[in-house]
């Protein structure tokens, strides 16, 4: 089964953060992850594009802030689309695409104080879900269609040793009743997320600044 299949098909999926060893030291490689079926079949796989001395600093020093593209691969490696994050050190943005280009829509992160906001936005920029996780469910982002929760976003917990030792993390996804291209969407604002709150750039001191 391909990413685009269990997009269409699948009510859960989980997202393997993939890590090299120079990480358990402190140097910061490009973002890999694996994507699952819940029988933990392999389906897709995700990584962040950009190598040479130029991207490593990028990531070292900028953190998330930096921009970066991420693409998502369906088992056969063909493209099934490509995230964006353009640069920005606050409401930051993630647009996503299909592999000719064509707008799927976007993430949007916006102001809050005592919790984690975004909208998920269609082609058009028209805000179709949005995320509201509180500081006292750090783990847990509900996507809501207006007072409804139709999807949601888990962090889970990945055992001691890995928790401390590396900043590789594992969510799971209930895909719920939403479309192929909000599906899409939900599964590049799990990454997102990952690299908004949850890694740990180790050494990367602006991203110490982030709340």
């Amino acid at each position: 089964m391909n990413l685009s299949d269990a997009l269409r098909t699948q009510p859960i999926l989980y997202v393997r953060q993939r890590r090299e060893l120079a990480e358990l030291f402190g140097f910061e490689t490009r973002n890999k992850y694996e994507v699952l079926t819940s029988e933990g079949a392999s389906c897709g796989f995700i990584a962040e594009q950009g190598k040479g001395v130029g991207a490593f600093l990028m990531r070292y020093l900028l953190g998330h802030w930096r921009t970066f593209s991420l693409h998502f691969f369906n088992t056969d490696r063909s493209v099934a689309f490509v995230a964006h994050h353009p640069f920005r050190f606050y409401f930051t943005r993630l647009e996503i695409a299909g592999p000719d280009g064509q707008k799927i829509g976007a993430i949007q992160r916006r102001f809050a104080i005592f919790s984690k906001r975004f909208e998920v936005e269609d082609p058009t920029g028209k805000v179709v879900l949005t995320v509201q996780s509180p500081f006292w469910k750090v783990w847990t982002f509900p996507f809501m269609r207006g007072d409804k929760e139709v999807s949601v976003l888990r962090k889970k917990w990945s055992g001691a040793l890995r928790e401390i030792f590396t900043d590789a993390d594992n969510f799971q996804i209930e895909l719920g009743e939403t479309s192929h291209e909000e599906r899409a969407l939900i599964l590049a604002a799990a990454v997102y997320v990952d690299l908004l709150f949850f890694e740990n750039n180790q050494g990367g001191g602006m991203a110490l600044l982030d709340g």
